[in-house]
């Protein structure tokens, strides 16, 4: 917590130092980093909340490269942030899902030169913990069909026989689960009901979906509602790692093992999934394998969504050098003590530098 709050010390500073003149600002904060190209300029973006504390942790890294580029992010969920990029309100996003190829294809991105594809790259790798509160219970144990008949409605006690038959040392009570949900639009939702829709076959029928589909359990508001709102006794939800610090967490079942959340087993998933056909040759959108044996599972996958050529050369230049920082060692190894996420892997880099270099 302390490193997390330095870190949130040091953004602000970055957000203070940077609210002086331009011309005092050039005068004074030239950096003398070697990797500093003296940029200057703003970055205005928006998105998901999950990638809120990593977002923290790059800008305060990303300022004494380039102090005298301002990075905003103000959260909003992923939805909002799609919606923004859209409309140009955003140079930037950070999104839990990549751009459907048929959203590309109607557009428009006004931050983005005519005809520019899309730069789409996993930055922010994390596993969504399964996070409850039951007094009397430390661990448990669930598989896709139960997670699923639970957030669906049709599993209503905790000692219901499913959950039970999972869990035969668990001294489970005969109380209400209250499972609780986004009520926002979020890509958080995408990437667990995308894991349902996978693995649990019938027990979940409602697809992949941003927006929670079922009429159960309690809705919460991005990240910081779903913590709250699992502080009551008979509470489940879903989370971002970052987000699960503190809250008790469940293991989940894949290729006959319980697998407890970890950065390093969120991260095996993505090494062993390959990018969707039909994309850009800067969009790199991952179709996720989930049923690697070993792996944890439930895993969000967030991007850093940028345009390859910007109407506004100089917000290229910008956005390229902080994606460039945030993919780097240094940017992963800070969200990683930051957030609790998984470095990208050296492979997933060899992938990614590539497409920065054609960003301008």
């Amino acid at each position: 917590m302390h490193h997390s709050r330095a870190l949130a010390a040091l953004a602000l500073l970055a957000t203070t130092a940077l609210v002086t003149s331009g011309c005092a600002l050039n005068e004074i904060s030239v950096s003398k980093d070697p990797r500093s190209q003296h940029l200057d300029g703003v970055l205005s973006a928006s998105g998901a909340s999950s990638q809120g504390v990593a977002q923290t942790a790059w800008i305060a890294g990303f300022y004494p490269i380039e102090p005298d580029v301002r990075v905003n992010y103000a959260g909003g969920g992923s939805g909002a942030g799609r919606s923004d990029f859209q409309n140009g309100t955003s140079a930037f996003i950070g999104s839990d899902r990549a751009f459907d190829i048929d959203e590309i294809e109607e557009g428009p991105f006004r931050a983005c030169a005519d005809g520019s594809d899309l730069v789409e790259i996993p930055a922010y790798i994390s596993p969504i913990a399964v996070a409850f509160a039951l007094e009397g219970v430390d661990e448990l144990r669930l598989d896709a069909a139960a997670i699923a008949g639970i957030f669906s409605g049709d599993i209503d006690s905790w000692d219901a026989p499913e959950i039970a038959a999972l869990n035969p040392d668990a001294a489970l009570p005969s109380l209400a689960i209250t499972p609780v949900h986004r009520s926002d639009k979020s890509g958080t939702t995408g990437n667990f009901t995308a894991y349902l829709d996978e693995a649990a076959g019938d027990a979940w029928s409602y697809g992949e979906v941003d927006e929670w589909p079922v009429n159960s359990g309690e809705a919460a508001q991005e990240s910081a509602g779903m913590q709250q709102a699992l502080r009551a006794n008979g509470t489940i939800g879903y989370m971002d790692a970052s987000a699960a610090d503190g809250l008790t967490t469940a293991s989940v079942e894949t290729g006959g093992e319980f697998v407890p959340f970890s950065p390093e087993a969120a991260a095996a998933v993505v090494d062993n999934s390959t990018i969707e056909t039909g994309r850009a040759p800067t969009d790199l959108a991952f179709e996720l394998n989930r049923t690697t044996p070993g792996v944890y599972p439930i895993v969000l996958v967030s991007y850093l969504i940028g345009c390859a050529e910007y109407a506004d050369s100089s917000v290229g230049t910008n956005a390229k050098a902080y994606f460039s920082f945030v993919v780097s060692e240094e940017g992963q190894t800070a969200s990683a003590e930051a957030a609790g996420s998984a470095p990208i892997s050296d492979a997933l880099r060899t992938q990614i530098e590539p497409v920065l270099e054609q960003m301008k």
